[in-house]
């Protein structure tokens, strides 16, 4: 029976779920991946799913697949959008949306499976579906590593992966080398002296503390980073207080940064941190700033002879005009720990899911970063045709391109 993939994508879009809270869409993963005659394992790292079909002697491909949604309201106007919400880390209730297109992501998954196996006569070899928590956390391919996976399954020869972006459908980008940047996600807790907001001269008012600090952490890249180095230093979450008329005794900050080796984040971090400090001292703090590291993901790392190959490929089937170098992303992803831990190459590309119309239009008016929705967004929705149709197509040929 035929995978309806565009009903797939519209119950996956519907029902998204936090990370490591993917139970629903890891079992309809499994439940197609068994469906198809692959041997299934559930619960891999938490809420992971890996399928294997082997089909005789040759390579061992890993083809992933994220599934996790995000803590976003959604705003599309859809007739499909989601209205789900969820519990968060914290025990807060948060609306819930697939922002990144994740349900794209296993939906293309699902369709490639499908016709490599129709397909099985003309390649051999082994092929690890894995379908991952947690991407959103930067955490969910760790989990799943720590779980096994590279000891309980066949050990990759390649790990290859694609992510839907906001270029027009149809368009392929991939690069050798850098894809996409590393990064460090912070949380620095800053720690004042509470009491009466009518009284403020008996506080240290950490509120005042910490904006400065916000506003200070602008210079890193502005003033102290080479205009030619890539980095990036974001504030996301600032958190404080409870009430008008009270001066809490803490806030909280969520950084990101993001930069593209070891050198660069060598020095975000001790900028950060020096700043952190430092306002805290002009703030007359009684006590240091604390500042922990959430998570920490590798540079994506393209194989410079594997992107060659594939790329050749993609130009053979899409045209040369399709195939573009998108150049660094600065976002961050945790699929290339797969490859890193099991010492082979990896290739990431991303493909196209927007209006190509649309992003025409945009284009010549000089309002793209305005009018074309990108990932996290609460307008991010892919055009479901052809973006899955693409999807499949460059993730059918990758495998067979590395596959015997």
């Amino acid at each position: 029976m035929t995978v309806d993939l565009e009903a797939l994508y519209i119950d996956l879009h519907q029902h998204p779920e936090l990370s490591f809270q993917e139970t629903r869409t890891a079992g309809i993963a499994a439940g197609h991946l068994r469906d198809l005659g692959l041997d299934v394992h559930e619960g891999i790292g938490v809420t992971g799913v890996i399928g294997v079909l082997t089909n005789g002697e040759g390579p061992v491909v890993w083809l992933r697949a994220d599934m996790d949604g995000l803590p976003v309201a959604e705003s599309t106007g859809l007739d499909y959008a989601s209205t789900a919400t969820g519990v968060d880390p914290d025990g807060i209730t948060v609306p819930i949306m697939h922002a990144c297109g994740h349900d794209m992501h296993v939906t293309a998954m699902i369709g490639t499976v499908e016709r490599l196996v129709a397909e099985r006569a003309a390649w051999q070899g082994t092929l690890v579906i894995v379908i991952q928590p947690a991407e959103e956390y930067g955490s969910g391919a760790r989990a799943m590593l720590d779980d096994g996976a590279l000891d309980r399954f066949p050990r990759p020869d390649i790990v290859l992966g694609q992510h839907v972006v906001p270029l027009p459908a149809g368009v392929i980008g991939v690069r050798p080398g850098p894809q996409m940047s590393a990064s460090d996600g912070l949380q620095i807790v800053m720690h004042g002296r509470g009491g009466h907001g009518s009284r403020p001269h008996a506080t240290i008012d950490p509120i005042v503390m910490a904006a400065a600090t916000v506003m200070r952490l602008q210079t890193v890249v502005s003033r102290e980073i080479d205009p030619q180095e890539l980095a990036v230093v974001t504030v996301g979450s600032f958190h404080a207080g409870t009430k008008n008329n009270i001066i809490p005794a803490d806030a909280t900050l969520q950084l990101s940064l993001r930069y593209p080796d070891e050198h660069l984040r060598e020095k975000l971090l001790e900028k950060v941190g020096r700043i952190v400090h430092a306002e805290a001292i002009a703030s007359g703090a009684e006590r240091e700033p604390e500042i922990m590291t959430l998570h920490t993901l590798p540079a994506t790392i393209n194989d410079a002879d594997a992107t060659a190959r594939l790329t050749a490929a993609f130009q053979s089937a899409f045209g040369e005009q399709s195939v573009i170098d998108p150049g660094l992303f600065t976002g961050s992803e945790d699929v290339s720990w797969f490859a890193r831990d099991a010492g082979v190459p990896l290739v990431f590309w991303f493909w196209g899911g927007a209006d190509p119309v649309a992003f025409a239009d945009a284009l010549a008016n000089d309002t793209v970063n305005s009018s074309i929705p990108t990932n996290h967004s609460p307008y991010y929705a892919p055009v479901i045709h052809p973006t899955i149709e693409i999807g499949v197509t460059a993730l059918v040929m990758a495998a067979r391109e590395f596959l015997a």
